[in-house]
């Protein structure tokens, strides 16, 4: 790469950081092509992004952002997990991790929070932002249901009370 690539890279990257709610760091051991290809596809299915970077460009990158507290973490050969949605990339991450042994997650941050390998398990096991909304949907249907169920009720059971009387003959 020659210096303008370099500077392109680390502006693509800080941009990255500035718009993403959770970065997670990984450590790749040995992955293929064909695995790696498969994580960034689950990846972007989620809305997440998977990138492998220079650690020293990433460090650079990370200078004035909110996730500065993660550098210490780029060392060796890692790669960088990252999503809008605070769950996503963690939980893509995690989940590809426990099915592939060449991938390793290391740590990351949320904002200016900087997690360890436990707080990303934990932030992966949470519920995602689309999961979060469907779930405060159904609680808000839920009176609107029972109200319209309490409203018909007293006339279906007037209905039943006609309907046992004509039976009878009376």
């Amino acid at each position: 790469m020659d210096r303008g690539q370099k500077t392109e890279a680390v502006a693509a990257l800080n941009a990255t950081f500035k718009q993403a709610g959770v970065v997670v760091v990984t450590r790749n051991l040995g992955l293929s092509v064909a695995q790696s290809t498969e994580l960034r596809g689950k990846m972007r299915a989620a809305g997440a992004s998977f990138k492998v970077s220079k650690n020293r460009l990433a460090k650079l990158a990370l200078e004035g952002t909110d996730y500065a507290p993660i550098a210490d973490l780029l060392s060796g050969p890692v790669a960088l997990a990252t999503s809008d949605d605070p769950v996503a990339a963690a939980k893509i991450a995690v989940e590809f991790a426990k099915t592939n042994e060449n991938l390793e997650i290391v740590g990351g941050a949320m904002g200016d929070t900087l997690l360890d390998e436990a707080g990303i398990k934990s932030l992966a096991s949470m519920p995602s932002l689309d999961e979060l909304r469907g779930t405060i949907v159904g609680l808000l249907q839920a009176p609107a249901t029972k109200i319209a169920r309490v409203l018909v009720e007293p006339a279906g059971s007037l209905a039943r009370v006609v309907g046992a009387y004509a039976a009878t003959g009376e």
